[in-house]
C-alpha cells in the first residue's frame, strides 16, 4: 500500500489504485496524509473542502467522506500495513507508517542527498526524489486555501531540489545535464528567476555562450512586458558572469565516473564479439575455434559479429527487437532513454534550436511494505546450545542490538545463528535478511555493494534505483529499515569495518554477526554484544550423534559413544562427518570407529588447530570413499571458483557429468559437499583445504581443465545469447575440450548462466594469470561480452584491465587491440574519457598489426565517439569515414552500416543535415535484415531530424512517425521513444504525445 500526495492524490494496493471517488474525498485523505499521525479537526478539515462559506451540513458531509474512506481502507487490508483511520473526538487521525507516504519519502531522500560526501551520490538520490513526482501536487483534489498553500509549498520543494540536482551536476562538471534538468522548469516556471539564472550558468559553463546570453534577453523582456521591473540581481549576476567570461566553459570539468556525455550514441564496442578468428590457424585443437559473440541485429557492444558497436546510451538497445524482449533482466542499464538523463537533450543529433522534453516521472523507489525472508533453513539435528542460546536473546534486547557470535572454525557458530533467528519469527515482521560474508574463504569476499543490492531489492527498491557506491546504498538501507523491525543475518565476517556498512538503521532492528575473530573494533563502535562460542559439552555431542545415527544405535553403545564424541573434540563439524560415515555403515560399532580414531596420532590436535581437527575428521572418511569418489573430491580442491555443478565436476575430474554427478551424491552422502540448489554444489572452506591437499601434483591438471571448461561454457552463452556471430578466436594450442559443454535453450538462460557465474568467472581469470596461463586469463574474461554490454555500469574495468595486462603479457596485438575496445567502451560509459580515449588511441594500430581489419574499423569507431563526446568532431568524422571504408573493403555491411549510422549522428551534430541524410540512406540500403529492427530505426531517426534540419518538416515528420511505428512494433522502446520526442518537438499532436508517454512507461516498468 501507497499513499501519494506528488501527483494525483490516491492509494496504491497491489490490487490497483483505490476508487476514492468525488475530489471532495481525495482533499479529506489529502489533508489527513499532509497531517499524518496528528489529529486533524472537523474545522481544519471544513476549510481545506471548501473555498467560501462551507454548507450548514458540512460536518456531516466530512462524516460520510471519513466514513467511505475508512471502508475503503479496511477492503483494502490496510491494518497489516499499519494504517487506521480513527476518530478522536471533534477530530480525526490518520495512522500511516511515514515510509506509506511518497511525500515523506521525497524529504527522506533530500535529506540523505544532503548526507552524501560525494556528488555523484547527491545526483542519484536527487533523481530518485524527484522520480516521486508524477504530476502536480495534490491533482485530483478540491483544493482550499490550506491545500492550496500546501500544494505551492510542495511544488517550491520540488522545484528547490530540481535547482539542488543541476548544482551537483555541475560540480561534477556535467553542466550539459545541468542544463537539460534546468530547461524543463524554466519553461514552465518562465518568471522564477533563479531558474533563469541556473540555467544561464549551466549553459554557459557547457560551452553553449549564445544559448545562454539568449536565455537572458528572452527573460528580460519577459519581465519588462509581464512585471515592468528589470532582471533581479541573480539575472544580472549570472549576466554579468558570460560576459567578463569568469569562469570558463571549462571549470569545472571532471572525470568523475558519472561525467557527462554529450552524444545520444555512446563508442561502439568491439565488433565481432570479443574477436573474429585471425588470419592462420592453429594446430592441433588449437586450430579449432570457438563461437561467439553477438548478431547482426543486437550486441550492444557489437561483440563477436559482423556489426560492430552500438550506441553506447543504449548497450542492448539494437537487440531489443522481437517477442523475446521480455526475457531480458530486469535491472536494464542507465541511460537506455537517450536525451532524458544525459545533458545532451534528446542527443548531441537533436535539430538545433529546439527544447528538450521532460522525461516521464519513474515509480516509486520501493514499493509497498513486503516482509522478506533470506534466511536459509534451519539447521537439522541441531542440538544443547541453551547457554548461548539464551544468551543471544538477552544481547539482542534494547535499541538497535548488535549481536556478536564468535568461535574458532567449524565449531558452529552459523547453525547456533540460525537456530535462534528462526525460533520466533513474529519478533521481525519486516523480515529476515541473511549474507554470507566469506570473510575467510579462500574463494574471496563478496563486494559490499552486491550484499546491501540484494538487501535492497529484498525490501522492494527497483532494480535500476540501487544507488552504485557503497556509501550511497549503505545509506539509502539505513533509511528504509529505520522504521522496521528487522533481522539482519552478516556470517562469516572478517573484520568490523565490513560488518559497519551493512548496519541497519532502525532501532527496532537487530544484527547478528559470527566471526572467527573477536571484532573488537565492533563492540567498541557500535556496542556489539559478544556471544563467544566454545566446544560442544560431552552430552550436547552424544545427542548430535544421536540425532544422525538415531537413539537407538547410540543408546546400545552409550560409553562408546561419549568416547567417540570426546575424541571429536566437541567440534559439531568433526561429529557430523564421522556420525555420517557410520551412518553409511550400519554393520561398524561406535566402538570399532573409536578405537579406530584413538590410533590417530592427529586426533589430539583437534581442540588446538581447527583445520587439522578437521583433516583428521576427513581423512578417515575419504578413505572409505568409492576411488571415483575420492578422486573427484580432490580434484574439486584445485576450483577457483566457490561453487561448481556437474559439468565443472566433470572438467576438473576428467570425467563426465554424469559420472561426476554420481560421485558428487556419494561425497554428499558423506557430508563432504553441499548441495545449496538442484545442481549446485559447494566445499566448506576446511574441507576444500582437506581436498586440496590430497593430490597437490595434478593442481595444474586440473586448474587447465576447469579454465577451458569455462572458455567452452562461455562460448555456447554467448552463442546462444547473441548467435549469428562469426568464430569468436582461435583458441589456445593446448586446449582440453571438455566432454560435454551445458546447452542453453534461449538468449534468458545463456545471460542468467553469465551472470550467475560472474564472481567464479573472474577468480578462475585470476587464478588463470597468477599461474601463467595468460592465454586463458583474457579469452574468459573477454567472453563476458554480452554480460558487459547488459550491465555496462557495473564495474568491469578492473576484470577487463585485468585481462589486458594478460594480453600484454602474452605478447598478442590481437587480444591487446580487442580488450582495449571492450576496455575503452566501459570506461566512456563510466565517463573516463581522457583514459578510453588513451587506451583507444592504440588500438587501430594494434588491430592492423594484428590483420584484423574489422577489428580496426570497430577501434576507430568507438574512438571517434569519445572524441565527439570531447568536442573533436572534425578528428571523430575522419575516424568514422575510414571505418566505413575499412567495412567496405572487407565487405561486412553490418560493420559498414554501423559506421555510417554513427557517422550520421556526427554529420548531425556538426550540423551538416545533408551529409547526415546521405549516409543514413546508404546505411538502409545496405539492408537491413528482419533482426536489423533497432538499428532501421535510428536510422529512420536520424534522417528525420536531419531532414527537419533542412527545413523539410512534413518529409521530416513522415520519417519520424515511421521510425516510430517501426520501433513499437519490434517492442523496441528505447527507438520509440528517441523518434517520438523528437516529433513533440515540432507538433504538439496528442497521439504522439500519448505514444511518448506509454513509451516512457514500458521503459520504467522494465526498468
Amino acid at each position: 500500500m501507497e499513499f501519494r500526495l506528488l501527483g494525483t492524490v490516491s492509494v496504491d494496493t497491489l490490487t490497483g489504485p483505490l476508487a476514492l471517488g468525488p475530489a471532495k474525498r481525495r482533499s479529506l485523505l489529502a489533508a489527513l496524509l499532509l497531517s499524518a499521525n496528528t489529529p486533524v479537526s472537523i474545522a481544519r478539515l471544513t476549510d481545506c473542502l471548501w473555498n467560501d462559506t462551507p454548507p450548514l451540513h458540512a460536518r456531516g458531509v466530512i462524516q460520510g467522506h471519513v466514513s467511505r474512506l475508512r471502508a475503503l481502507l479496511v477492503g483494502a487490508d490496510a491494518e497489516a500495513y499499519g494504517v487506521e483511520l480513527v476518530t478522536l473526538g471533534d477530530a480525526y487521525l490518520l495512522r500511516v507508517p511515514e515510509t506509506l507516504l511518497d511525500s515523506q519519502r521525497f524529504e527522506e531522500l533530500l535529506m540523505l542527498a544532503r548526507e552524501q560526501r560525494s556528488p555523484a551520490d547527491s545526483v542519484l538520490m536527487l533523481k530518485e526524489a524527484l522520480s516521486l513526482w508524477q504530476g502536480p501536487a495534490l491533482n485530483g483534489a478540491f483544493a482550499g486555501p490550506p491545500l492550496q498553500a500546501a500544494a505551492h509549498s510542495l511544488e517550491e520543494s520540488r522545484l528547490a531540489t530540481v535547482e539542488q540536482l543541476a548544482l551537483a551536476y555541475a560540480m561534477l562538471g556535467e553542466h550539459n545535464r545541468a542544463a537539460s534538468v534546468l530547461r524543463a522548469e524554466a519553461v514552465a516556471h518562465p518568471m522564477r528567476e533563479s531558474l533563469a539564472a541556473a540555467l544561464m550558468t549551466a549553459l554557459y559553463r557547457a560551452g553553449r555562450q549564445s544559448e545562454a546570453l539568449d536565455w537572458f534577453h528572452r527573460t528580460r523582456r519577459l519581465l519588462a512586458d509581464e512585471l515592468g521591473v528589470d532582471p533581479g540581481h541573480e539575472l544580472a549576476d549570472a549576466y554579468a558572469l558570460i560576459l567578463r567570461g569568469d569562469p570558463g566553459p571549462d571549470a569545472a570539468r571532471d572525470t568523475a565516473p558519472d561525467a557527462r556525455r554529450n552524444t545520444a550514441d555512446g563508442p561502439a564496442a568491439p565488433t565481432g564479439g570479443p574477436g573474429r578468428p585471425r588470419s592462420g590457424s592453429g594446430s592441433g585443437a588449437g586450430s579449432e575455434r570457438g563461437k561467439g559473440g553477438g548478431s547482426g541485429h543486437g550486441s550492444g557492444a557489437g561483440i563477436a559479429n559482423s556489426n560492430g558497436a552500438v550506441s553506447m546510451a543504449r548497450p542492448v538497445a539494437e537487440r531489443r527487437a522481437g517477442p523475446d524482449a521480455g526475457a531480458e533482466p530486469a535491472d536494464r542499464p542507465g541511460g537506455l532513454i537517450s536525451g532524458t538523463g544525459n545533458g545532451a537533450g534528446a542527443g548531441a543529433g537533436s535539430a538545433p534550436g529546439l527544447p528538450s522534453l521532460r522525461p516521464l516521472p519513474l515509480p516509486p523507489l520501493v514499493g509497498g511494505p513486503h516482509p522478506t525472508d533470506l534466511l536459509p533453513r534451519a539447521p537439522r539435528g541441531f542440538h544443547g546450545r541453551g547457554a548461548e542460546l539464551a544468551a543471544l536473546t538477552r544481547a539482542a534486547a534494547g535499541e538497535a542490538p548488535v549481536c556478536l557470535v564468535t568461535g574458532p572454525a567449524g565449531v558452529g557458530k552459523t547453525a547456533l545463528a540460525l537456530q535462534w533467528a528462526h525460533r520466533n519469527p513474529a519478533a521481525f515482521p519486516d523480515g529476515r535478511l541473511f549474507a554470507d560474508l566469506r570473510g575467510f574463504s579462500d574463494t574471496g569476499e563478496p563486494a559490499l555493494i552486491e550484499v546491501l543490492r540484494e538487501f535492497l531489492l529484498a525490501l522492494g527498491v527497483a532494480p535500476r534505483r540501487v544507488p552504485e557506491s557503497v556509501a550511497a546504498a549503505a545509506a539509502l538501507f539505513r533509511s528504509l529499515t529505520d522504521r522496521r523491525r528487522l533481522l539482519v543475518v552478516l556470517d562469516n565476517a572478517r573484520d568490523s569495518a565490513t560488518v559497519r556498512p551493512l548496519l541497519p538503521g532502525g532501532t527496532d532492528c537487530v544484527t547478528l554477526v559470527t566471526s572467527r575473530h573477536r571484532l573488537e573494533g565492533l563492540i567498541a563502535s557500535d556496542a556489539a554484544r559478544p556471544v563467544p562460542l566454545g566446544v560442544l559439552e560431552p552430552q550436547d555431542s552424544t545427542a548430535l550423534l544421536a540425532g544422525v545415527l538415531g537413539e537407538e544405535r547410540v543408546l546400545a553403545e552409550p560409553v562408546a559413544a561419549r568416547r567417540l564424541a570426546g575424541l571429536c573434540g566437541g567440534l559439531p563439524l568433526a561429529l557430523r562427518v564421522t556420525a555420517a560415515r557410520l551412518a553409511g555403515r550400519p554393520q561398524w560399532t561406535l566402538a570399532g570407529l573409536a578405537d579406530e580414531l584413538a590410533d590417530e596420532r592427529s586426533r589430539l590436535t583437534y581442540l588446538d588447530v581447527d583445520d587439522t581437527g578437521v583433516s583428521a575428521a576427513l581423512r578417515l572418511t575419504v578413505q572409505q570413499l568409492p576411488p571415483d569418489a575420492v578422486h573427484q573430491f580432490a580434484r574439486l580442491g584445485h576450483h577457483p571458483g566457490s561453487h561448481f555443478d556437474p559439468y565443472t565436476a566433470a572438467a576438473l575430474a576428467g570425467t563426465d557429468p554424469v559420472v561426476a554427478a554420481a560421485a558428487l551424491e556419494r561425497l554428499a552422502t558423506a557430508h563432504l559437499v553441499t548441495e545449496t540448489a538442484p545442481g549446485h554444489w559447494v566445499l566448506h572452506d576446511l574441507v576444500r583445504l582437506y581436498a586440496r591437499g590430497l593430490d597437490p601434483a595434478s593442481g595444474s591438471e586440473a586448474l587447465v581443465s576447469v579454465l577451458d571448461h569455462y572458455i567452452a561454457t562461455a562460448l555456447a552463452a554467448a552463442d546462444t545469447a547473441e548467435p549469428g556471430g562469426e568464430p569468436c578466436f582461435v583458441l589456445p594450442d593446448d586446449y582440453h575440450r571438455p566432454a560435454a559443454t551445458r546447452d542453453f535453450t534461449d538468449r534468458a538462460a545463456a545471460m542468467r548462466w553469465l551472470a550467475t557465474e560472474r564472481d567464479d568467472l573472474a577468480l578462475a581469470a585470476v587464478a588463470a594469470r597468477a599461474a601463467g596461463l595468460d592465454d586463458r586469463a583474457w579469452r574468459i574474461i573477454l567472453l563476458q561480452w554480452p554480460q558487459v554490454v547488459w550491465r555496462v555500469r557495473d564495474s568491469w574495468a578492473p576484470l577487463l584491465e585485468l585481462a589486458l595486462d594478460s594480453a600484454r603479457t602474452e605478447s598478442d596485438p590481437y587480444a591487446e587491440s580487442r580488450v582495449i575496445n571492450l576496455l575503452g567502451w566501459v570506461l566512456t560509459s563510466e565517463g573516463r574519457t581522457a583514459e578510453a580515449i588513451a587506451l583507444l588511441e592504440r588500438s587501430p594500430g594494434l588491430a592492423r598489426q594484428a590483420g584484423d581489419r574489422l577489428g580496426e574499423a570497430t577501434a576507430l569507431i568507438n574512438l571517434a565517439v569519445v572524441q565527439a563526446e570531447e568536442g573533436a568532431l572534425d578528428m571523430a568524422l575522419k575516424g568514422c569515414g575510414r571505418a566505413v571504408g575499412l567495412a567496405r573493403e572487407e565487405r561486412d555491411a553490418h560493420t559498414e552500416m554501423l559506421a555510417l549510422q554513427h557517422l550520421a549522428r556526427m554529420q548531425l551534430t556538426a550540423n551538416r543535415p545533408q551529409d547526415a541524410l546521405d549516409s543514413a540512406r546508404t546505411a538502409l540500403d545496405l539492408g537491413p535484415e528482419h533482426e536489423e529492427a533497432a538499428r532501421r530505426v535510428l536510422l529512420l531517426t536520424t534522417s528525420g531530424e536531419a531532414r527537419l534540419a533542412l527545413g523539410e518538416e512534413s518529409e521530416g515528420i513522415r520519417l519520424l512517425d515511421r521510425a516510430a511505428e517501426e520501433a513499437e512494433r519490434a517492442d523496441y522502446d528505447e527507438g520509440a521513444v528517441r523518434a517520438l520526442e523528437a516529433l513533440l518537438r515540432v507538433t504538439a499532436r496528442s497521439e504522439y504525445r500519448k505514444r511518448y508517454e506509454q513509451a516512457v512507461r514500458r521503459l520504467a516498468d522494465d526498468g
